[in-house]
């Protein structure tokens, strides 16, 4: 028996490891292999050592991509925190039609980055529904994708729609796994609500927030099909992404060897980012 178990195990295990060899080890290694030479798509690689390295340190659209990533994130973290937060207590508030409700918001998770850009590109556009709407409203339109101020803001609000339904199921399920005898004993002490949430609800929920953190920074060193399709890195690259210029490098400027070595940089980043922000905010939370 104990040998059979073996055999099964180990046939599930090659499994898994021919897998992550051809999709995950190989695409990896050719990567770092890549990074370190010069290649056009065509002939055999030529190594050039720390050559590309070299040149992406004074790439200033690069570094400029990057630094919108931070600037991104400015805008999407509070707004996505707030909204899933929202989400996640109106969802345990709800008796009735609770499955249908978070189903319909997590549509919107799976829905296609290039149809809904094409959506919210005429939605919010200088003559779109939004801006005749304020215009006839309140007498003002605002230059969501226009100006460099709005641009970064606007793809920050539709990334949040596209997210808020997943990261609010997780605080949801956070907010499920408080035991109710704390808040019990919060009311004895005639605990507001305020202090209620700020101390009781926020700190046991600590693991759920940081996953939800973590995915959104994720997401924001990977964001590519909004303000590729919606401002094309615009208005004076105010949006352009490290994933957007690397694809520009790849493929328009024909240097793969340059968009590896870029995607190593952001790895590194995000890496780092999210390394700081566990060290920072993670807690271990224990009920007893």
């Amino acid at each position: 028996m104990a040998k059979s178990d073996a055999r099964t195990g180990g046939l599930l295990a090659s499994l898994w490891i021919a897998y992550s060899s051809v999709f995950w080890f190989y695409p990896l290694i050719w990567l770092v292999l890549l990074s370190v030479t010069h290649w056009q798509f065509i002939g055999t690689p030529k190594y050039v050592g720390i050559d590309n390295f070299i040149g992406i340190l004074h790439d200033k659209l690069f570094w400029h991509a990057m630094l919108n990533v931070f600037r991104f994130l400015l805008y999407y973290l509070p707004i996505v925190f707030i909204a899933s937060m929202l989400f996640a207590a109106g969802l345990k508030k709800i008796r009735y039609g609770k499955a249908f409700i978070a189903l319909s918001f997590l549509l919107a998770n799976i829905s296609s980055g290039v149809a809904y850009s094409i959506v919210f590109s005429k939605m919010f556009s200088e003559y779109g529904p939004v801006n005749a709407f304020l215009r006839e409203t309140v007498g003002i339109s605002v230059p969501w994708f226009t100006s460099p101020d709005c641009a970064m803001l606007s793809i920050a609000l539709i990334v949040t729609w596209k997210f808020v339904g997943y990261y609010g199921l997780i605080l949801y399920s956070g907010m499920q796994a408080i035991p109710k005898d704390i808040y019990s004993a919060a009311i004895l002490d005639k605990t507001g609500r305020f202090r209620t949430t700020w101390s009781i609800t926020v700190p046991m929920m600590n693991p759920q927030i940081v996953m939800v953190m973590v995915l959104a920074i994720t997401v924001a060193f990977s964001i590519f099909t909004e303000p590729y399709l919606i401002t094309g890195g615009g208005p004076l690259n105010s949006t352009t992404s490290p994933m957007v210029v690397m694809y520009e490098v790849a493929f328009q400027q024909m240097k793969p060897s340059w968009a590896a070595m870029m995607s190593i940089l952001v790895a590194a980043c995000s890496f780092l980012t999210i390394w700081l922000f566990r060290r920072l905010f993670e807690k271990n939370i224990e009920i007893v």
